[in-house]
């Protein structure tokens, strides 16, 4: 809803904005009971998309004046042969099969707009999977405190390169933290495995970054090296 600009609308719909039609394109967004619809409209045409009861996401393009659209076709002229020109579409039955084409073409345009977009819902959601408490085998498993010195501290040590290599033990970790004893840290390990941070090797005790651990622990270093640091200095 955000992304589409005016001149995309026309587009999207193979029409330029000009001064007679500027003020008759606009986008608008509304919740049915059918579902979630956001529809950018130019002059007598639209396109939109909408969340089907919740199941299937439908595109759309709608016109209630055909001639909007203009294709390749012969006309007839009051004096001279017939030519083949751009004209705009009639209203008969035989312009359904050019027609079908442009709005294809105009829902496919609109389909490669969205395909474009930056989707950071999966990063929403792996950010909540490892944020929010969660329970575990009947006790409540406490989420990552990215700013949480002992969380802070476990995360830049697991970030080693080693880890992806050998994998790296609870003996490895214990010179670099410090504040942690050894029961402590085996409980914040096993936290960590259950916010699927990291997994552990079948029959050892060495542990691997998984690819949301290894996510989360990049993020970190880069917002705190990055934007935190310099804002403070």
């Amino acid at each position: 809803m955000l992304s589409v600009k005016a001149e995309q609308i026309a587009s999207f719909l193979g029409r330029q904005i000009s001064p007679q039609l500027a003020q008759e394109i606009g986008s608008q967004f509304s919740t049915r009971i059918e579902g979630t619809c956001i529809k950018h409209r130019f002059a007598s045409s639209s396109i939109k998309m909408y969340d089907k009861y919740g199941c299937v996401l439908r595109i759309e393009t709608t016109i209630n004046d055909v001639s909007f659209f203009k294709h390749h076709r012969k006309v007839e002229h009051r004096q001279g042969p017939p030519t083949r020109v751009l004209a705009p579409v009639k209203k008969t039955i035989y312009s359904l099969i050019d027609l079908r084409e442009i709005m294809l073409g105009c829902n496919r345009r609109y389909l490669a707009h969205l395909a474009a977009l930056d989707d950071f819902s999966a990063g929403v959601r792996a950010l909540d999977r490892l944020t929010k408490p969660r329970t575990v085998e009947q006790k409540t498993l406490k989420g990552i405190n990215f700013f949480d010195p002992v969380d802070n501290a476990l995360l830049h040590a697991l970030q080693n390169p080693r880890v992806n290599i050998a994998g790296i033990r609870r003996a490895d970790l214990l010179p670099l933290l410090d504040q942690l004893s050894p029961d402590r840290l085996s409980r914040q390990l096993r936290r960590l495995r259950d916010l699927g941070v990291i997994k552990r090797v079948a029959g050892t005790y060495r542990y691997y970054l998984t690819r949301i651990g290894r996510a989360a622990t990049a993020a970190l270093c880069r917002v705190t090296q990055t934007v935190i640091i310099p804002a403070l200095a």
